[in-house]
């Protein structure tokens, strides 16, 4: 019997999750000192022209607000880091201390005021009404009784709750509220003006109206912690930005470029608008590979442990990995995500990258699965061999790694290429933490395109094209396995 040199992948598998950690862990090895002089800036890299991704050039996200930031960091000698994230998770970065401050087109409101502090205003902006041009909508007052599509945690969304009788759509992500509106799952959006004007100079089938200025808009400022002291910092320089003209010069810089000439026809999809961003795509598959293939083994490592839990002899370890297995069978996997990357800073004061973060959600959910598929292929194998390993004196341990859980791993084979596969797909959950991903690269591409539906279409194929690869490749291997008895 040839099994005992599949005992070997065990090791491998455990290196390879050592060696993750380094990536995963950019700090490790910094001089500690090379860090004292920096600020973290977080912003929502989705909405152009105050932040996007350089998708089709240098890949770095660009925009007014990370100009303005740029040039307040080196005024005040520090320098600049930028941290993506969905919009909507911008707040609590500020609040668990993950960031500095946060610039991404942030209106100042009495509710914001109560969990931040801002700095003075930079900029002010308008809401527009977005609508198909074959069912156009002029003001506010013809939106009764309609479906109405704002970002959510936007000011925009105020404004929608306050119109009477108005069914309100709340979407992360500007260009999935532009493709709920082609698709009429929404009458209209509310939208700033400057973002609107993009996404209806990309799409000939849309339009817009602007809406009448509030006096109740403060407009947008810079973000703040409770109490930092960075706000009279960054204000001293804001203002002389304003006096010198400064300010000024960024927003013609930045505001003079967002209508596209490269329109789709109405209904059509445009695909050639694409060619530029198709390496930024491409390389996002090397992300979503090495996250799932650490993320496995992590979990194929930690869940062969839980499962000699389970059949352990010892009581408290078989209490333990059933009470584990429960808590990450029973909780979504996205809650876990969020909980690591935003509850690790609060509690513990480490500032977790988001990729570790990741890696350990996904690890540990995976291992809480694996654990009940490696324990039913471990009790699948004959009892006799345990029997007669113990007979010849065999370690417990020994047996185990060489010849028991070989047997296991080729019983369970299937089961195994089940979960990687579902790691690939799933692994699209990292992008709501700024993880560039497969599905974030989507997401920027659509932000500076303005197309909201075919960079998804591109990626779905991409994602579809790697579980092709992963299962032949699982097959070629189950086929190699049977011949080695």
């Amino acid at each position: 019997m040839r099994i005992p040199k599949y005992g070997r992948i065990l090791a491998s598998l455990v290196c390879l999750t050592a060696l993750a950690v380094c990536f995963f862990v950019p700090g490790i090895g910094r001089d500690a000192a090379a860090e004292q002089k920096t600020l973290t800036m977080g912003t929502s890299p989705d909405y152009p022209p105050y932040e996007n991704v350089d998708a089709a050039g240098s890949g770095d996200i660009v925009g007014l607000d990370v100009d303005i930031a740029n040039y307040i960091a080196d005024k005040l000698g520090y320098k600049l880091v930028i941290a993506p994230s969905d919009f909507d998770g911008l707040i609590a970065a500020l609040q668990t201390k993950r960031v500095d401050f946060v610039m991404s087109g942030m209106s100042v409101t009495d509710e914001r005021k109560k969990s931040v502090d801002f700095s003075d205003t930079y900029y002010q902006a308008r809401n527009t009404i977005v609508s198909l041009n074959d069912s156009p909508y002029e003001n506010l007052e013809e939106l009764k009784g309609k479906r109405v599509g704002v970002q959510l945690g936007s000011t925009q969304e105020t404004v929608a709750n306050g119109l009477p009788d108005v069914q309100v759509t709340k979407l992360n992500k500007i260009p999935d509220l532009i493709q709920a509106l082609k698709a009429n799952r929404i009458d209209a959006i509310i939208l700033e003006d400057a973002v609107a004007a993009g996404y209806v100079g990309a799409n000939a089938d849309l339009k817009f109206a602007m809406v009448p200025a509030s006096g109740d808009d403060e407009g947008y400022a810079i973000a703040f912690p409770k109490g930092s002291p960075l706000v009279p910092e960054f204000n001293t320089v804001l203002n002389q930005m304003k006096q010198d003209g400064t300010l000024q010069t960024m927003i013609d810089k930045w505001f003079g470029t967002q209508t596209s000439t490269d329109q789709g026809g109405k209904g059509g999809l445009n695909f050639a608008k694409l060619r530029d961003y198709a390496g930024y795509l491409f390389r996002g598959v090397y992300v979503t590979l090495l996250f799932t293939l650490v993320s496995a083994a992590f979990g194929f490592v930690w869940g062969a442990i839980l499962s000699l839990f389970k059949i352990s002899g010892i009581a408290p370890l078989r209490w333990f990995s059933t009470v584990y297995t429960s808590v990450f069978r029973g909780t979504p996997l996205l809650l876990q995500l969020l909980l690591f990357y935003y509850a690790i800073p609060q509690l513990f004061h480490y500032n977790i990258p988001a990729l570790l973060a990741a890696g350990l959600a996904f690890g540990l959910n995976s291992a809480a699965y694996l654990s009940e598929t490696i324990r039913g292929g471990i009790l699948a194998v004959d009892k006799g061999q345990r029997e007669a390993s113990l007979a010849l004196g065999i370690p417990y341990r020994t047996m185990m790694v060489s010849i028991i859980m070989p047997q296991a791993i080729k019983n369970i084979l299937p089961a195994l290429v089940n979960e990687c596969v579902a790691l690939v797909k799933e692994s699209s959950l990292v992008s709501v933490i700024g993880v560039a991903d497969l599905l974030r690269r989507a997401n920027v591409v659509q932000a500076n395109t303005f197309l909201a539906f075919e960079p998804l279409i591109v990626v779905a194929a991409i994602y579809y094209a790697l579980v092709l690869v992963l299962t032949s490749l699982a097959r070629l291997l189950e086929r190699r396995m049977r011949r080695s008895d």
